[in-house]
């Protein structure tokens, strides 16, 4: 009975937040205004960052405890999980094709919103007893903000809800889609799967940021590169549905799709909830998680870092997330009935009949785990602001066990739980990046001054 009580609670608080009159607009607010603010940067920058995150890589004579590609890769490791397989199928099963232009365009002004994050997060890290540099929001809030009490209480709520977060997001969550894809697909009991993912954490993140950086690296550009050839495969058998499926989405974005096959009618504003809503969840852009290990790069020049960063959510939501939802609309399978992670296997076993699951398992295995490893470097960090360095390692083992427990239960709760965490994490952020909007703008004005120079 109380337990009933607390998920309605959670359920009902969920649905504020993320509902129409909160946290979206807010989010897609700050997201125009940012872009206002910078000029459409991320629009002219882009190729720009893409060069300097995937080409050059590193900066000589920097300080940090890992390069600009490690740390692009370890916040890329955080994004690109569940949100680009079973969020994605979620956003068009629930809100129609319409909700994958949603997804664009949190993408799109995400951009701006992930590069003042990373830019601030680089600006005011400092470095802890150990000599490595600390950053995020928790230290730009509470040292950028002027009205200090303000900045020391968003600075502190903001790490406690990250520290929780991880946990659901970044944990449970992934190791329970983990456990459920891979069971369905090779008949592997779920513990089994759970135990293998908390020994393969443990011995990642038991090396701090340094050893997750050097995995993620290899790890998470191997993974993406070869959904990204296998989905593209679809997209190739289904090359004469292509045009037609990227119609679907435009036209559907603003006038919601007609009751069809197994599913009911969407309008506008379904669209628009889950588009939106599942593209925050993918990108993270307006959380303020990536920050995080931004300030571990190495760099001397804040918005640099920042142009590598804001790359994330351009591969994450405007590449990886493409590829999944016209995966799925150009296969005629939107409108099935299905939802999350059998909507998109069920994509894949229409053009690959016999490896069609086992393809979706193995990917979404590669996803979830990259996700815990990222999470498991913005949670400890978060617990380090708030307890001091006595809690790291506490921390990493509580975390493995958390792993292992997502995998055998059912989550119901640890969503609803994830989504409010979310929110209550993104609503300092927020907050903070208005704040210091002008501090943004003159760093990048006095980089690219110097570079022209």
């Amino acid at each position: 009975m109380v337990g009933d009580l607390i998920t309605q609670a959670l359920s009902t608080a969920s649905n504020f937040i993320w509902g129409p009159y909160l946290l979206i607009p807010l989010l897609l607010a700050t997201g125009v205004f940012l872009t206002i603010r910078l000029r459409g940067l991320q629009f002219r920058q882009l190729g720009h960052a893409l060069y300097l995150a995937l080409i050059v890589r590193k900066e000589e004579g920097a300080h940090g405890e890992i390069s600009h590609f490690q740390a692009l890769m370890t916040a890329l490791a955080a994004t690109v999980g569940t949100g680009n397989i079973v969020g994605v199928a979620t956003a068009i099963a629930l809100g129609g094709p319409g909700a994958l232009f949603w997804m664009w365009v949190t993408g799109l002004v995400g951009l701006a919103t992930k590069y003042c994050e990373a830019l601030l997060s680089v600006k005011y890290r400092i470095l802890d007893h150990r000599g490595e540099h600390v950053g995020g929001p928790m230290y730009y809030l509470t040292r950028g903000i002027k009205q200090k009490k303000l900045g020391a209480l968003l600075g502190w709520l903001f790490a406690l809800f990250t520290s929780i977060a991880a946990f659901g997001i970044g944990n449970m969550v992934q190791s329970n889609a983990v456990a459920d894809a891979v069971a369905g697909a090779f008949g592997l009991r779920e513990w089994i799967t759970g135990l293998v993912i908390a020994i393969a954490l443990g011995l990642v993140i038991l090396g701090g940021i340094k050893s997750i950086g050097r995995v993620t690296s290899i790890f998470v550009p191997t993974m993406i590169i070869l959904y990204l050839i296998v989905s593209g495969s679809i997209w190739i058998l289904n090359i004469e549905a292509i045009p037609a499926a990227f119609s679907l989405v435009f036209r559907d974005a603003f006038t919601g799709s007609a009751a069809t096959g197994g599913v009911a009618g969407t309008t506008m504003a379904l669209a628009m909830r889950y588009g939106i809503a599942r593209g925050i969840f993918s990108n993270e852009s307006g959380l303020g998680s990536a920050g995080i290990v931004a300030a571990a790069a190495q760099t001397q020049q804040p918005a640099r870092q920042a142009l590598v960063s804001m790359t994330q959510t351009f591969i994450d939501t405007l590449v990886v997330c493409t590829f999944t939802g016209i995966a799925i609309i150009a296969t005629g399978v939107w409108n099935s009935g299905e939802n999350g992670a059998t909507l998109t296997q069920l994509a894949f076993s229409n053009n690959f009949p016999v490896v069609g699951p086992a393809i979706v398992a193995v990917g979404l295995t590669m996803f979830a785990f990259s996700t815990i490893l990222g999470w498991s470097y913005y949670g400890e960090r978060s617990i380090q602001y708030i307890l001091g360095e006595w809690s790291v390692i506490p921390y990493r083992v509580a975390f493995v066990l958390a792993a292992f427990y997502g995998s055998v239960r059912t989550l119901d709760f640890v969503w609803l739980f994830s989504d409010v965490m979310n929110g209550l994490m993104a609503l300092p952020n927020l907050i903070g990046l208005i704040f210091l909007s002008g501090v943004v703008v003159r760093e990048t004005n006095d980089f690219f001054g110097k570079t022209r120079r």
